[in-house]
């Protein structure tokens, strides 16, 4: 089987630190978080499994109120480690559900993100960044974890292709409502 790409028997979505202010400081923010709350609704429909990960929220506040909202249900995992590997109840929520493919998205690419999916390749994952769902503070920034994270074997993505991807076919029987939530 290829890798490179994602299925929805074997993909799950981790969603990295998009939290308080430092969220809206991201380069093109609100399209950011607009893609992650699509990505994450669609996601859902297709019933895949979802990780939530906040860096300290009692110092950078709670994830933003679009991203948690579309999280109705599901609980945050508080980590300090920038890698989201680094945290033991993160990894425990990662490896339970036997899934080996990582729809990685969040903030901020060069730091947490990059860190998360170099330690989750390390860890033999197959990791797709959802480059439209991620951002830093700079393009530039944002830019070179691209191109290391492409280095390590990551596969980039954007929301409306890792959908598409997974569902294969215009006859998926999910297919209508999340092409509702692409429009």
């Amino acid at each position: 089987m290829d890798n490179s790409l994602a299925t929805t028997d074997n993909a799950q979505l981790l969603v990295v630190d998009v939290q308080g202010r430092l969220a809206r400081l991201m380069h093109e923010s609100e399209t950011m978080i607009a893609q992650i709350r699509t990505l994450i609704r669609a996601v859902r429909v297709l019933d895949l499994p979802v990780v939530w990960v906040e860096q300290l929220p009692e110092k950078l506040g709670p994830t933003v109120p679009e991203v948690a909202s579309a999280m109705d249900g599901l609980t945050p995992l508080s980590k300090s480690s920038f890698g989201c590997c680094g945290d033991e109840a993160v990894m425990r929520n990662i490896e339970s559900s036997g899934r080996r493919q990582i729809l990685l998205c969040g903030i901020e690419t060069h730091v947490c993100v990059w860190q998360t999916a170099r330690e989750l390749r390390h860890s033999n994952y197959d990791v797709h960044l959802i480059a439209d769902a991620s951002s830093s503070r700079s393009a530039l920034n944002r830019d070179i974890a691209w191109r290391r994270m492409e280095a390590i074997g990551v596969t980039l993505s954007c929301v409306e292709m890792v959908l598409f991807e997974m569902m294969r076919d215009a006859d998926h029987p999910r297919f209508r409502d999340v092409s509702r939530l692409l429009k």
